[in-house]
């Protein structure tokens, strides 16, 4: 498609309160500026990102994901505002969409209608019941007439529901024209993109308003704002993989991230929290289990489990109270309170309640390996770096510091010991006190 896109994301955000450029803080796992890139490449291959406020940190953040996007820096001290950051902009296509680095729940769906309407520019606007606040957008016979700022507004103009939803489809040639003419003198000294849209107006241009979803065309302005834009693209995410399969229940009780994929039949319970790169095939994540980074393949985990990054769960039974991280599983049983970590075990494993992987020395981390057909007791503590081969019994209660040969049983207790009626000696004797 002939079309370039330059997205707006030079402002500092201080509503936001926060050391993190606004269009850095996350949203369902990602930076909010990485969704509207995303939906920006689905129609255009020049895309041009607006910066100033803290731009080499989000530039680092947005090559890391993104190789093809171009950057240019907003010459803020001479022209700032809207009108000052498109300024200067090298586009390759006849028709230049300008969109808002802080709209993460933008598509290209939605995105569509504005660029299919020919028009020397394309406003996006929308109805709102109580437009208290926000600047009408006068529309007459199919075309916008004027945007009045609401202090400007007159008793009729007030009536007005429509704003402007600050998204806009220019003609090149239109931005090349009225660029160098805008000007700052305004009560805050900047350059506006809606100036261009009067001075059009005023030179009988046609400029054609798109009513667009509200929710698509939500910024994101403060903390609040983030907290709803969340709950809406959890919504997005969680109806996505329903409608491909995925069990949910109670999902408003779930959390997904964007980057989780699901394959093949899947359940999620109540109060489940995916995060990251995680991939689910055919497996049942039940309640209050959390999963992050994780690769999970016909199994069971949880409830209340934890998998972190860099696991890989393959045919096996993660129960209630276990964590796994950074291990391969195959074939493995863990039905509760363990901690398995930097370990690779084999199938046919069996792994007691209160097993623990000693992975860490206070210097380092060390690796566990465990064959297959292992039965471990309750309340084991594998010191790694160790190696438990095949058909290895471990006894309950044994701290294992040495590799286990094949076959073998390993047992390290302390031997028991019984003083006979010491409990009545004991007592009694407290009971005299």
């Amino acid at each position: 498609m002939s079309l370039s896109v330059i997205v707006l994301a030079a402002g500092q955000g201080t509503r936001m309160k926060s050391d993190l450029p606004k269009v850095l803080h996350p949203i369902s796992g990602q930076p909010m500026l990485y969704y509207v890139i995303e939906a920006a490449k689905t129609l255009s291959d020049d895309i041009t990102v607006i910066l100033f406020h803290q731009a080499k940190r989000i530039e680092t953040a947005v090559r890391a994901r993104f190789s093809d996007v171009k950057f240019k820096i907003q010459d803020h001290a001479r022209y700032p505002g809207t009108g000052g950051a498109v300024m200067n902009i090298e586009t390759m296509h006849d028709k230049v969409l300008v969109l808002n680095g802080d709209m993460p729940l933008v598509t290209s769906e939605s995105l569509e209608p504005l660029i299919l309407c020919d028009a020397d520019i394309v406003m996006s606007v929308f109805d709102l019941d109580n437009p208290s606040g926000y600047g009408r957008v006068v529309i007459e016979n199919g075309e916008v007439m004027a945007i009045v700022e609401e202090k400007d507004c007159t008793k009729e103009q007030k009536k007005i529901k429509t704003v402007n939803a600050g998204v806009y489809l220019f003609k090149k040639e239109v931005l090349d024209r009225y660029l160098p003419l805008l000007s700052n003198d305004n009560a805050q000294a900047e350059y506006y993109l809606t100036d261009i849209v009067k001075m059009a107006r005023e030179d009988g241009l046609h400029i054609k308003p798109v009513w667009v979803d509200e929710t698509s065309f939500k910024g994101v302005n403060s903390r609040y704002d983030l907290a709803n834009a969340e709950e809406l693209m959890q919504d997005r995410i969680k109806e996505k993989w329903m409608r491909n399969g995925v069990t949910m229940h109670l999902p408003s009780t779930i959390y997904i991230d964007s980057r989780a994929v699901f394959e093949g039949d899947c359940t999620l319970d109540n109060g489940v929290t995916i995060h990251g790169e995680t991939i689910i095939t055919h497996s049942h994540i039940r309640s209050h289990t959390v999963v992050e980074d994780a690769d999970i393949k016909n199994s069971t985990c949880g409830p209340m489990a934890r998998i972190r990054p860099g696991s890989i769960i393959e045919d096996s039974h993660i129960g209630n109270f276990v964590e796994v991280k950074k291990s391969h599983l195959k074939r493995v049983k863990a039905g509760h309170l363990s901690y398995l970590g930097d370990a690779t075990i084999d199938e046919g494993t069996n792994i007691g309640a209160g097993t623990i992987t000693c992975n860490y020395d206070g210097i380092g981390k060390h690796k566990t390996f465990i064959g297959k057909n292992v039965f471990i007791g309750s309340d084991t503590q594998l010191v790694a770096p160790v190696k438990i081969e095949d058909d290895v019994i471990i006894a309950a209660g044994s701290t294992v510091t040495e590799d286990i040969q094949k076959g073998s049983l390993a047992i390290s207790r302390t031997p028991q010991k019984i003083v006979e009626n010491f409990f009545y000696k004991y007592f009694s004797k407290k009971s005299v006190k």
